[in-house]
């Protein structure tokens, strides 16, 4: 029988709940995906660059859960609304309240389980595109890898179905606490006003002060690092929850104040149905903002950190490639480039010492990096010969000249210190000493081109050269720029595919989570716009009260989650090239969302508030 019940009352609120399941099963079907990505053993073997992405998806996973976690929570006041009138007729009529938690803990399973099986399967679907996309992107294929893969079912189903199970205690304890007057009649009465007089006014300079304090740690971070994480985001999430709690009922009584405004078509009813539910929208107005500003942030970020990509590499490696001894072959490949720049430098090696030419490095000083982020610069300062390096310096005289530091640095840099030939402490001397010198020659190549990324397939061949050169064993500890290049990138690739999808995600829950709370109440709505429909007022004019009063809702948080937004990625500027890097995409893709929602919420409140035509 209660099954029965159950299901008769999900079908008569179907249309409503389908705005829950598309944002369950958008959350489960990311968090699948993600795991998919993170777990799948073929994926993450396949290529030595990808086993940082587990981790990376790891944490988009952890991200999403914790959103979804309370985004469950919130939904609870949306599914019980919804039924608890009926539940209230219910024990009206005779039914016992157990009987009745019992039902309402069964419906709530029952949307659990339907978004579950419906997330995985939509999961499995973007696990096996974005699989494919980043294999593509990273170049390299993983032949064991599954879309749809059990260890990945197995996490996705035990937190979820905790989380449906949590979700259905809370439910059920709220029905237990609630009496059946407050079940019929509960939403019939105003919101209380918890902040009204001087403390207005207390509360308002409060939320600017700690909004400008988060503000300043944002475009001061470079200097305070991680405490300017910490100040941020308290005291920019309390100023934006008491901004709204001081501002927005404000806001609405200035409004409703304004007689010109207000006495304009329907502005008076419209001002009046704000002002009844202002109280209790301020809570869900700041964590929508809040939820906008980590959305579109997290979509930001990850865009502007794959444009990072060769910054990165840059303060790693300043040449494009540096090889020891080219071959013939090698050689061919490097007189086809468009080297901006290039060197060769002469060396011998005996038992003691690595032996670099004056006249070689002096001719064509090699680069080292400036520091402070600018761009690298040549060496400067005379070259003494005879000098040697400081870490041999205790195995000779000590009255011997040392290399100037930073000759001594940029040849540290440029010699391939993985070699055991050349990990020894280096002398430089002039030609004719070097003619005469015994010792094994060679010869370093190193160059620097305009555009790295232009010319990834000579490197990768370049790198597949010198490992065959070096088969002895010592081919992986050839770390070139094209491998640091790689690594970044796979890791860039990670971030873009998670902050895209987890910032979607974001989105989606928070324009959920608004229109849950609209909806909420929008039965409470019912007489009062069945009364001016019988006094003569026309559908056409509630509309567009609807749209109006509506319009304001959504605004407020839009407004002031953007500007979270444009200056928050202002703290990544001392360690991204551009933190602002198409900012315009993910305010396009926020916009699309958070407008769609809007609509959905003006049809469905319509839909509730409006009888049926005839």
């Amino acid at each position: 029988m209660l099954v029965k019940l159950s299901i008769s009352g999900l079908k008569s609120k179907l249309k409503d709940y389908i705005v829950l399941l598309i944002g369950l099963v958008m959350s489960i079907a990311i968090f699948y995906m993600f795991q998919t990505l993170a777990l799948n053993k073929a994926f993450l073997e396949a290529n030595a660059t990808t086993n940082s992405i587990g981790f990376i998806f790891q944490t988009g996973s952890v991200l999403l859960a914790i959103i979804t976690f309370f985004y469950m929570f919130y939904a609870n006041s949306f599914l019980l609304s919804l039924r608890r009138k009926e539940f209230g007729m219910y024990m009206t009529l005779g039914a016992k309240k157990h009987k009745v938690i019992r039902l309402m803990f069964l419906e709530t399973i029952i949307i659990g389980a339907t978004s579950l099986l419906i997330g995985i399967l939509a999961g499995t679907g973007l696990a096996q595109v974005i699989g494919k996309l980043l294999m593509k992107q990273l170049d390299f294929t993983a032949e064991g890898y599954q879309a749809l893969y059990v260890p990945s079912i197995s996490v996705t189903c035990i937190f979820f179905c905790l989380l449906f199970i949590l979700t259905a205690m809370m439910n059920s304890l709220t029905l237990l606490r609630t009496s059946i007057l407050d079940l019929v009649h509960g939403d019939t009465h105003a919101d209380s006003i918890i902040i009204e007089g001087k403390m207005t006014g207390i509360v308002a300079l409060l939320s600017l002060i700690l909004l400008g304090i988060g503000y300043l740690s944002m475009f001061y971070f470079d200097k305070l690092k991680e405490a300017g994480i910490v100040i941020a985001m308290l005291t920019t999430t309390a100023g934006t929850y008491l901004f709204f709690e001081a501002f927005f009922p404000l806001f609405v009584k200035r409004l409703k104040a304004n007689k010109t405004r207000n006495e304009k078509g329907l502005n008076a009813f419209t001002f009046s149905q704000l002002n009844f539910r202002i109280n209790s929208l301020t809570k869900v107005l700041a964590t929508v903002a809040m939820l906008i500003a980590l959305g579109s942030g997290a979509i930001s970020g990850g865009l502007a950190y794959k444009n990072n990509v060769m910054k990165s590499t840059d303060s790693f490696e300043i040449y494009d490639t540096t090889i020891n001894n080219p071959t013939t072959e090698e050689m061919e490949i490097l007189d086809g480039i468009p080297f901006k720049e290039k060197s060769e430098y002469r060396y011998k090696v005996d038992d003691t010492f690595v032996y670099y030419v004056k006249e070689d490095l002096e001719k064509n000083p090699p680069l080292i990096h400036a520091g402070n982020g600018d761009k690298p610069r040549r060496v400067r300062g005379d070259l003494p010969v005879n000098a040697i390096s400081d870490y041999g310096r205790q195995e000779i005289n000590q009255n011997t000249k040392s290399i100037p530091e930073e000759w001594e640095t940029a040849l540290i840099n440029m010699h391939s210190i993985y070699l055991d030939d050349l990990n020894k402490p280096m002398k430089i001397i002039n030609l004719k000493m070097y003619h005469e010198l015994k010792g094994k020659t060679g010869t370093i190549f190193i160059g620097k081109t305009d555009d790295f990324v232009a010319h990834t397939t000579e490197w990768k061949k370049l790198d597949e050269l010198e490992s065959e050169k070096y088969k002895d064993g010592k081919a992986d500890d050839i770390l070139s720029k094209y491998k640091i290049y790689k690594n970044f990138y796979a890791d860039a690739s990670g971030t873009v595919f998670m902050g895209l999808f987890l910032g979607i995600a974001f989105l989606a829950m928070m324009a959920s989570s608004l229109m849950f709370k609209i909806l909420s109440g929008a039965t409470t709505d019912i007489n009062r716009y069945e009364m001016l429909r019988k006094i003569g007022v026309s559908r056409e004019l509630l509309t567009k009260s609807i749209y109006k009063e509506l319009f304001i809702v959504f605004l407020a948080p839009a407004i002031i989650g953007m500007l979270h937004v444009l200056i928050g990625m202002n703290m990544f500027g001392y360690v991204l090239i551009d933190p602002y890097y198409r900012i315009w995409l993910p305010i396009v893709i926020f916009l699309f969302v958070y407008t769609a929602y809007y609509l959905i919420t003006v049809h469905l409140y319509k839909r509730i508030v409006f009888p049926k035509k005839v």
